[in-house]
């Protein structure tokens, strides 16, 4: 069953950068980001990543981890992580299993082609890992700004 606001999120287990791996109940009392994005060293993820970079002290200052999530594999994202100095985690998702538990996986045209893809989205969790906020369709500019508002409110709160 796919998330939902309000609601707790089912717990997933995933294999991330650094060696790590992800579970989302080992990250109770904490808040949680977690950004879905298409793709590795594409101009929008990359765009993205940096926002999240680049305000990182401001979510951990607001109890907030951040990972991105992506279908690429741990090598891709091992490079995408160093060329951007990501201080954060990606999680690779090869076979779609955190995709299908946030229904981030949609029908996407390019170039007059249709296939699956990741639909650019960020969920907000709280400390207790009740689903808060979700932001679909994500547009880059100003959306880190936006994620950081909520988690800063969230905290408050």
């Amino acid at each position: 069953m796919a998330v939902a606001i309000d609601s707790p999120v089912s717990d997933f287990e995933a294999p991330a950068t650094s060696g790590k791996t992800v579970k989302l109940s080992d990250l109770k009392g904490q808040q949680v980001v977690i950004y879905f994005y298409p793709k590795d060293s594409t101009p929008g993820c990359t765009t993205e990543g940096q926002g999240f970079r680049d305000q990182y002290a401001e979510f951990q200052a607001a109890n907030t981890q951040v990972f991105g999530i992506s279908r690429d594999g741990i090598k891709s994202h091992e490079n995408f992580k160093a060329k951007q100095s990501f201080p954060f985690e990606l999680i690779s998702d090869k076979d779609e299993a955190v995709c299908q538990l946030f229904d981030v996986i949609k029908l996407k045209k390019l170039y007059g082609k249709e296939y699956m893809g990741v639909d650019r989205s960020t969920f907000l969790i709280d400390k207790d890992g009740v689903l808060r906020q979700e932001w679909r369709g994500v547009k880059v500019p100003g959306h880190v700004d936006a994620v950081l508002a909520a988690a800063q409110a969230l905290n408050k709160g």
